[in-house]
């Protein structure tokens, strides 16, 4: 393991870069419509009852909205202040995987693990662009580290612990939840042949407390819902929030029914893989195939020093979300804190026996990402968007510095490997949250809109839009959302303000409406990016514009 210097070096600075991601504008959809939901709760003091926009919200629990929005109470309606539960969730998953790993296998693998979790790229992409996930996977990796603890010592306060973080992770994302840790616990029990943890009083104490740990989820699902039979969510009527949260969940985004279906792709994980998990991806997929051979030639024996914990879990997670007929990459976040310990034994082991030849090529293609990794970052710099401050040049400069002294050092190749794998992950990040991003989000029209609404003093309470759009991140910074309404409603009314589409705009003028006042913005879907954006001579093409006009 590389020194203790070195380690906490790194990790201060993966640390920081986390930090620069904190006050970069949210993004739309999913992050700014769930501090959109997490403000309402607030400014309305209503922590029961959830909406998306308009509409009753039945899909997630309320868990990541209770605490953006205790975090909003805590320090104001702000985007950084959205993003403290995200980020202090996967600093517990770090420590999560420090403490599986050296449960499972030694200190020194734990270490390993916590910096590999800290680095996959999917993690730094969560904590700026948070979704429940973040808390889903902190929580989640600390219950399957209480649990596999409570499996192997019998404590009381690691079962209890164990069924507090299943507990969260359940009002977080559902059922979801209970299979992502429940999975790994199977094939741990089933390899350890420990069955009989199973069978003993404290696995009732530890449901006790999975169960008064989510009953305030359930009783806000029971009043929004189980008790307004009458009420109408995606087309049908009599919906149980505690029936549809224990059994109705997962399986529509098993089959798609109700939110649709996005991808038939059974491979679609294993490509998304690719890049969730850089800079570590290869050592993964090697870490996995010599776990995977290990176990099959001893024919599942148990062995000294050896887990199925997480390689188990890891499969059949894979197996049963490819099925799934509604998919998103960060879906396989949950599995990143079993790759993390996966990946670092391997890597332990592979300093323990010495093995040079296999070090060396694992260098080799480190030394590669950390190519891809120094143009990618180079190109976001000085080509993609060419107007820096001296400060992101300056980080940019020192980084890479730092990483070139590790390049050069001469050590270890296993000590490089980690090295360069950390630096190249802060490098590509500091760019992405102190240049990148802030400067792409300046084509996200709701937020850009926000700020030209704050210098003109546009009164928020008198903005409409005829379409059904969402426009999430100009309803969190304006803290109002935008009142939806017909152009027949409109047409009665003076002295207000329409956010809409040059096609919005054409329906205005075609019914007698005229205005005397324009702020216009550009627009781009952001998270859908394209080289004919990224490339500054083609991009104007594919850029839209929306309006605010001010009917007088």
């Amino acid at each position: 393991m590389i020194s203790n210097k070195r380690y906490w070096f790194f990790m201060l600075l993966i640390i920081l870069v986390y930090i620069t991601g904190m006050f970069v504008t949210l993004f739309e959809n999913d992050s700014a419509q769930f501090a959109v939901m997490a403000m309402r709760m607030v400014q309305e003091n209503d922590f029961l009852n959830l909406f998306k926009g308009p509409n009753e919200y039945l899909d997630k629990p309320h868990m990541h909205y209770w605490l953006a929005a205790l975090s909003f109470k805590i320090f104001g309606l702000q985007d950084w202040a959205y993003r403290i539960p995200g980020i202090l969730s996967s600093l517990l998953g770090a420590y999560s995987c420090y403490g599986l790993g050296k449960l499972l296998y030694n200190r020194p693998t734990g270490k390993l693990a916590a910096l590999i979790f800290m680095t996959a790229q999917t993690i730094f992409l969560s904590n700026i662009d948070v979704r429940t996930d973040a808390v889903l996977t902190g929580f989640t990796i600390f219950a399957i580290w209480k649990l596999a603890e409570y499996i192997e010592t019998k404590s009381l306060l690691s079962i209890s612990l164990g069924a507090f973080g299943a507990a969260i992770a359940f009002s977080t994302k559902g059922q979801i939840a209970i299979l992502v840790l429940g999975l790994p616990l199977l094939c741990h029990m089933a390899y350890a042949r420990k069955w009989k943890a199973l069978l003993h009083w404290k696995v009732i104490i530890a449901l006790l407390v999975f169960g008064i740990c989510i009953a305030p989820m359930l009783y806000a699902y029971y009043h929004q819902f189980d008790l307004h039979p009458e009420k109408v969510i995606r087309g049908k009527d009599h919906r149980s929030g505690i029936f549809f949260i224990f059994w109705e969940q997962s399986f529509e985004r098993l089959s798609g029914d109700g939110i649709g279906k996005n991808s038939s792709d059974y491979f679609f994980f294993f490509h998304t893989f690719l890049w969730v998990f850089l800079p570590w991806t290869v050592i993964g997929l090697v870490a996995y195939w010599n776990k995977a051979k290990l176990i099959i030639q001893t024919k599942f024996r148990k062995e000294q020093n050896q887990e199925f914990l997480t390689i188990g879990g890891i499969t059949v997670i894979f197996l049963i979300i490819s099925f799934a007929q509604f998919k998103l990459p960060h879906y396989l976040n949950v599995t990143i804190p079993l790759f993390a310990v996966l990946t670092a034994s391997y890597l332990y082991n592979l300093s323990l026996k010495n093995e040079l030849k296999t070090t060396k090529y694992l260098l080799g293609v480190q030394y590669f990402i950390l190519g891809i990794v120094f143009i990618a970052s180079s190109l976001f710099c000085f080509f993609v968007f060419k107007d820096k401050p001296m400060l992101v040049c300056g980080g940019f400069l020192t980084v890479s510095i730092i990483v070139l002294y590790f390049c050069l050092k001469r050590e270890a190749y296993y000590f490089r490997i980690i090295s360069i794998a950390a630096g190249s992950a802060v490098l590509l990040n500091l760019v992405l949250n102190t240049h990148f991003y802030p400067n792409l989000l300046k084509y996200q029209a709701g937020s850009s809109m926000a700020k030209k609404i704050k210098e003109e003093g546009i009164p928020t309470d008198k903005i409409y839009k005829i379409s059904s759009n969402y426009t999430w991140s100009l309803d969190f910074y304006n803290q109002k959302p935008v009142h939806i309404a017909t152009v027949q409603e409109l047409k009665g009314k003076h002295d207000y303000w329409v956010y809409g589409s040059d096609t919005d705009l054409q329906q205005l003028q075609k019914l007698g409406l005229d205005w005397d006042n324009q702020l216009t913005v550009k627009q781009f879907r952001i998270t859908r990016l394209q080289a004919k954006f990224l490339n500054p001579t083609t991009r104007k093409k594919v850029l839209h514009k929306m309006h605010l006009i001010h009917i007088y």
